[in-house]
């Protein structure tokens, strides 16, 4: 049991000494009796730029009642958040990996400069979900990270449609292949509400690792946004964490190196977005926990590709929330032996306990059974080879396609890209290299998704490939290997590569290599020149000068 649940807060609001900063507080509403009680801080990523977080307000409300009933004070803050979807594609796509770390600083300054007793963090869109869970682990308070939740799929000529349609629709439309009306009643249709994107893209990809985590309850942050059990889900979690201060119950006890390699076991077996590889990366080193890419590699040979969603699969965010949910994907994996079932969650239960109160929906079709996986290991893997000798990330998820060879079609920036294939000019047997778009040459490492949407748009999902030292959308699909690292603008080997040169990816022996002599590639490099930073002041430039690797998690240093 923990001694003192106002074990920081005493230091702000107790004695003669603190009646300046009483006062201050008063100003704002606050009584006596209020400052007597732990104060816990709800860190709210709300914003009105999107539907991923447009509702957090809403469901801070509810955080609030649930602290106030369990004898607690909130006090609510927020933080900036940046829209990958909507930024996709242009400049300011470079700012969203960016906001992930001024979320994590911003969340950590306002619970240390308030001497916060405990923490609730709201989440919705991609970066603000390990954003706030950066920032838990650094401040090792008793917490818990509850996601906004999964937005609805939308009908579009009779069928369940997501954003990741739209993104494809861009393709079909510049081939020809739907009309500028069918495409307007697409972006009508495809977003109905409040919500991150329903696939299993990056958001819904870190709601459901850091369920498995044990940051987040299970079960909770699969409920969708605007279901009616979420605001019922927000109180909950309101009172949760007033009994963690009470048990004294910390974010460093939960997150271990047992539980990250639970957490990549659910990303596996969901057919999860490579993002993933960076932001538990950068949780764990939050954490304490080391932690190395190559992790990710050996825990995807052993797990089964289960959970049919998309953007590789058929089914939504929403239908396995029908399903049973994520504890029905941690019952599978506690069956098949295949989950570290005695870590700890912010429940006081263990993950393997949690994962016993499954309930099945008789007949669903996305979560399949132990014996008939969609493959037989997961939906992640680590390539490395002369192109990357740090490594790279393929989802591999979304298609069969084991090898792949062809020659490099090389491209400067996203935009140049984009406009390649909106033209016509890729071919099928090209392999697309996009380069110093990584987390220092970007900066911001962009993701991809308008570039690899338009190629699968095309038509040429299964005959092209595409390499980047940037990211890629959780929503891409096709054969993509992003987070090449080093990247370019550090003088890694894709900075070498010339329009012509074959690249070759072999998924089973996990390598991908352009077909150079390590002589060849030393002399093309040894002419290599640094180029000119694309901003040199702001906050641009700063991450820029700080920023690892992508093979580190991208973390500013």
């Amino acid at each position: 049991m923990a001694s003192d649940p106002k074990h920081k807060s005493h230091d702000l609001t107790d004695g003669p000494g603190r009646a300046p900063a009483r006062a201050m507080l008063k100003a704002v509403g606050f009584t006596d009796a209020d400052l007597a009680r732990p104060l816990v801080g709800v860190a709210n990523t709300w914003i009105e730029v999107m539907p991923c977080n447009s509702h957090l307000r809403r469901l801070s409300a509810k955080v609030k009642e649930g602290i106030r009933a369990a004898g607690g004070t909130p006090i609510e803050y927020n933080t900036i958040a940046v829209s990958d979807g909507i930024s996709m594609g242009t400049e300011g796509m470079k700012a969203s990996l960016i906001s992930r770390e001024v979320i994590a600083d911003s969340i950590e300054l306002v619970a240390r400069g308030h001497l916060f007793d405990a923490v609730v963090a709201l989440s919705g869109c991609d970066k603000t979900i390990p954003g706030t869970v950066m920032a838990l682990a650094r401040l090792n308070l008793p917490s818990v990270m509850l996601y906004g939740g999964s937005i609805m799929p939308g009908r579009f000529q009779g069928h369940d449609v997501t954003i990741q349609d739209v993104f494809e629709a861009v393709g079909k439309h510049a081939a020809g292949k739907m009309t500028d009306a069918e495409l307007h009643d697409l972006e009508d249709h495809a977003c109905p509400g409040a919500g991150a994107c329903g696939g299993q893209f990056t958001a819904n990809t870190m709601s459901i690792a850091f369920e498995f985590l044990g940051i987040s309850t299970m079960g909770w942050n699969g409920v969708p946004a605007m279901d009616p059990r979420k605001d019922e889900v927000a109180f909950q979690c309101g009172r949760m964490v007033m009994d963690l201060l009470r048990s004294d119950l910390r974010p460093r006890r939960i997150i271990t190196r047992k539980s990250l390699e639970n957490a990549i076991a659910a990303v596996a077996t969901t057919g999860g977005s490579t993002n993933a590889v960076l932001h538990l990366l950068a949780v764990a080193r939050e954490a304490g926990v080391r932690l190395t890419i190559d992790d990710f590699d050996k825990i995807n040979r052993k797990i089964p590709l289960l959970v049919d969603l998309k953007p590789g699969g058929r089914f939504t965010a929403a239908d396995l929330y029908t399903a049973g949910g994520t504890t029905l994907v941690a019952k599978r994996l506690l069956d098949a032996g295949l989950l570290h079932a005695d870590q700890p969650t912010v429940t006081g239960r263990t993950i393997g306990e949690e994962a016993t109160q499954a309930k099945e929906t008789p007949g669903q079709q996305i979560v399949r059974p132990l014996s008939n996986p969609i493959k037989s290991t997961g939906g992640l893997v680590i390539l490395k080879g002369n192109l990357a000798p740090e490594g790279c990330v393929v989802k591999v998820a979304g298609h069969a396609t084991m090898s792949f060879k062809g020659r490099a079609k090389v491209f400067e920036r996203e935009e140049d890209a984009f406009a390649a294939v909106k033209a016509g000019q890729i071919k099928a047997g090209d392999v697309v290299v996009i380069r110093y778009e990584g987390p220092a040459g970007g900066p911001g490492m962009r993701e991809m998704l308008g570039v690899t949407a338009a190629i699968v748009g095309a038509g040429l999902g299964d005959s092209v490939a595409l390499l980047t030292d940037g990211r890629f959308s959780g929503a891409t699909h096709g054969l993509m290997a992003g987070h090449v690292a080093p990247e370019a603008a550090k003088k890694g080997p894709i900075a070498a590569v010339k329009n012509g040169d074959v690249i070759a990816f072999d998924i089973a022996s996990r390598t991908l290599n352009v077909e150079l002599t390590r002589k060849e590639i030393k002399a093309r490099l040894s002419k290599w020149k640094p180029p000119v930073p694309r901003y040199t002041a702001g906050v641009m430039a700063k991450y820029a000068r700080h920023v690892s690797s992508a093979s580190e998690g991208a973390v500013t240093n």
